[in-house]
Formats: structure tokens, sequence, C-alpha cells
């Protein structure tokens, strides 16, 4: 009797170290965190920045920044005083006046021919140019190629037949906002005849002209 009931004691003893014995074996464990040696400083500088473009790439969203462009009317620009074409000479006579020393304005403002004087001058190409005023003399300065006659001042006939002739200052016309000048009023009125058709063959002999010449 006594033997039994000190085997069923043994018994429940083993089956409770078993059991205590297969708790501490599978109590849970914690996983270590990674250390962070703080001696190392390109270690800690990977760990604590982040970088803001990884993965799903939050930058691709950002939009950029907006360029300004300068259109070309808005870009500075730099005026440069008018010169005559290259290899271009302006018919003068003995003296090298040009239009016989006539003031070139004065058939834009004036209508018709009026005498310069030595007082007040403007060299431009190979010319000297005579004006009737000092403001003439500026408004010739500030754009010459408006008020200078065309093909040099030589006989626009001449220049449409293929050659080069002096003028009279007497005899002239403005087409187009440009002064034409002849060799005579004779030959004027013969240039009138067809003034678009003498322009256009005298247009396309200038400056081949003065090669000629």
């Amino acid at each position: 009797m006594r033997i039994h009931y000190f085997g069923q004691v043994a018994t429940a003893l083993f089956v409770g170290l078993a059991i205590a014995t297969g708790c501490a074996s599978s109590s849970p464990t914690t996983s270590a965190e990674p250390s962070i040696d703080n001696n190392n400083p390109e270690e800690t500088a990977a760990v604590s920045v982040a970088d803001p473009c990884a993965g799903a790439n939050p930058c691709a969203s950002v939009a950029p920044e907006p360029t300004i462009e300068i259109s070309a009317a808005e870009s500075p620009t730099v005026e440069v005083a008018a010169e005559p074409q290259q290899n271009i000479r302006y018919f003068v006579d003995g003296q090298g006046l040009a239009i016989r020393g006539t003031d070139p304005v004065a058939y834009f403002t004036e209508g018709g021919p009026v005498a310069g004087s030595a007082e007040f001058t403007y060299t431009w190409g190979n010319a000297t140019w005579q004006f009737a005023s000092a403001e003439n003399r500026d408004l010739f300065a500030a754009n010459p190629e408006q008020y200078a006659p065309q093909y040099g001042g030589f006989c626009a006939w001449a220049v449409s037949q293929g050659y080069t002739a002096s003028i009279d200052p007497n005899a002239w016309r403005i087409v187009d906002g440009k002064l034409y000048l002849n060799y005579s009023r004779g030959v004027q009125r013969r240039w009138e005849r067809d003034i678009s058709g003498n322009i256009s063959q005298a247009n396309t002999n200038w400056p081949g002209v003065l090669a000629d010449s």
C-alpha cells in the first residue's frame, strides 16, 4: 500500500519537473537590437540620415522650378550708328560734296532741293554732306540711309541701264520714301515712263555697276 503511494508521488514529481523544464526552454526570447557604434561616424550617419528619394522616390512628385524665358524683344539691345554699305562710294563733285552741296534732308522736309551751307556739314562714307540747318544735319546724322539718295547719288536712269552718270540736284523724285536723282530733267522724264521697272532693274545692277565705272 505504502509502495503504491510513494510510486504515485514519484510519478507526480517527475511529471511536474518535466513540465517546468519544458516551460523554461520554450520561454520567448527577445531579439537583440543591432548595436550602433557611436565611435564610428559613418555608421552613425548611415542610420540617422534617411535618403529622402529612396524607395518610392517621393522626390519624383516634386515639380521642377519653372524657368523664366526672356524674349528677344525684352532683351537689352545696343544701338549702333548707321554705316554706309561696304565698298559703296557716293557721287561727289570736285570739292568732295554729295549732291553738289544740296541738303539731302530738305527734299523730304521742304519738298525740293535747298542749298546746304559749309557751316553745317557731316562726313559720311566718302562724301561731305552739307545742310541748310543744324537740325537737318542732326536728322541726317541720326539715320543717313533714310535721307541719302539711292545708288550712291548717281543717276538712277544710268544705273538702270548698267552704268553710272552724274546728277542734277533739280532732277529728283521721292518714291516709297526713297530719294532718286537723275542726270537732267530730260533724263528724269525718260526714267519716269517706267519708274517701277527702272528701279527694279537698277536694284539688280547696283552696286555691280561701280566695278565697271
